[in-house]
């Protein structure tokens, strides 16, 4: 129950900054066209709190249902206006007015994303370094020839520092090319050309991860079966376990390294674990059963222990990236125009069925990836809170009326036509916008629980 709250609460937390921000762009872009803004509320539906501020009385509500929000602003096609109010109606603006309003919206998503990115490319941030581990046997990466321990310099004659550049550029690489050329340099000092086929990401229809199926996984160091921390109240604890213990084996099978402790716990969720240890010199047998938490849909266990760890092995795996506020700047506009440009690239190929339509994702995998984020760190928290909020931002400008791009596509064609769209239009292009999204948002659910029941 407590594992649900905290994802709940790491999903509500980016949702609700989203929603703000979004309509807090719509807000600002009407005050600066001198619009009369009515109501600024988060959510839809009765209002659970409201309260007015401003010269104005704007009215700031919370209401009941929490997916979304809106600005409401003085318009004389939803009700009447006052005679001396009618220059600040968002109806008599000018039509390059009214689409800076609109377009504030999905911008001030991007600028968050900027923001964000920017931060946390100048603080730096710790990752993983693209180092690979034995490929999957059978697998394009066996097929290219890729080695245990081999670290990746460059992937399609760009330079990558982590493992998430790396995965990005292969993605990047897999949507328009059949083989990708990696650098890599292995534990002997010798440098290679890896040609990886990426066929299989396009041929899968970008379905589950891209780096499974290429055969591309994590170098693991061989680290010895040494408990370090043991976690107060954990599954390890309450069977006795210490810090300083090593474990010999586990139902009968002998252990050799710490990454055969982890596959034999994460294989057990809820299934009581016969454990020998050697402490202090002396044999001791006892019981562990790891708890059972979700990861990806699936179910693993845990019993909250981690490795000894001497520094050695996270100082060869890990690498910290920083750059000075200006270099942070440029490569936080570069990353969010990169992961704008590949998410309107994505969902042409699902239109055109490259893609297939079971990768979209509803509020339920949403909140899992939010959670499983939050427990990582604050870093990859806010970066997968900038990546939303790219997504949310696309996806207002696709020209669907409802949408903010189906307005902007409205008074693209008033200009055209020096004439508004007429009612009748607008009527019928709100409802088609609206069998869209209710479309969406069907299979956004339907995917949500075929993941939940089938992992």
């Amino acid at each position: 129950m407590s594992n649900f709250l905290y994802y709940l609460a790491a999903f509500a937390l980016i949702l609700g900054i989203l929603v703000v921000v979004h309509e807090f762009g719509h807000y600002l872009a009407a005050r600066w066209a001198g619009v009369k803004v009515l109501r600024f509320s988060v959510g839809f539906g009765k209002p659970l709190w409201a309260r007015r501020f401003g010269q104005d009385g704007t009215e700031w509500a919370i209401a009941a249902f929490p997916l979304g929000g809106y600005v409401k602003m003085l318009d004389e096609r939803e009700g009447e206006v006052p005679p001396q109010d009618l220059h600040r109606s968002f109806n008599r603006q000018p039509v390059q007015r009214r689409m800076v309003i609109v377009a504030a919206g999905p911008a001030a998503n991007f600028l968050l994303a900027i923001v964000l990115y920017w931060g946390l490319f100048w603080h730096g941030t710790e990752e993983f370094r693209p180092i690979l581990g034995a490929p999957v046997i059978a697998s394009p990466a066996a097929a290219a020839g890729f080695e245990d321990g081999e670290l990746v310099l460059q992937v399609g004659g760009e330079k990558v520092q982590t493992w998430q550049e790396m995965r990005w550029r292969l993605l990047q690489g897999a949507a328009d090319q059949a083989q990708v050329d990696l650098e890599v340099i292995n534990p002997r000092h010798e440098i290679a050309i890896r040609r990886l086929d990426v066929s299989a990401v396009r041929n899968s229809g970008w379905e589950g991860d891209a780096l499974e199926r290429l055969g591309l996984g994590l170098f693991r160091p061989r680290l010895p079966p040494v408990l370090g921390r043991v976690t107060p109240g954990s599954a390890a604890d309450a069977a006795g376990l210490l810090s300083g213990d090593e474990i010999l084996s586990i139902d009968g099978q002998a252990i050799a390294s710490w990454a055969e402790v982890v596959k034999a716990v994460r294989g057990s969720p809820e299934k009581a674990l016969s454990l020998e240890v050697l402490r202090a010199g002396a044999r001791v047998r006892m019981t562990v059963t790891p708890a059972a938490v979700e990861e990806r849909g699936n179910e693993i266990g845990r019993i909250g222990a981690a490795v000894i760890d001497n520094g050695e092995a996270r100082e060869a795996m890990m690498i910290t990236v920083s750059y000075g506020p200006v270099a942070a700047l440029s490569k936080a506009v570069a990353e969010t125009w990169d992961k704008s440009a590949f998410t309107l690239l994505m969902m042409g190929k699902m239109i055109t069925g490259e893609v297939s339509w079971r990768n979209i994702s509803g509020p339920v995998t949403i909140a899992d990836y939010a959670g499983q984020s939050a427990r990582l760190g604050i870093d990859y928290y806010l970066k997968f809170l900038a990546l939303v909020s790219i997504s949310l931002g696309v996806l207002n400008l696709l020209p669907i009326p409802i949408l903010d791009g189906g307005h902007l596509l409205y008074y693209l064609v008033e200009i055209i036509k020096r004439g508004p769209v007429s009612e009748r239009t607008m009527e019928i292009g709100q409802q088609i916008g609206l069998t869209l999204l209710i479309m969406l948002m069907a299979f956004a659910f339907y995917n949500d629980i075929n993941r939940l029941f089938s992992g």
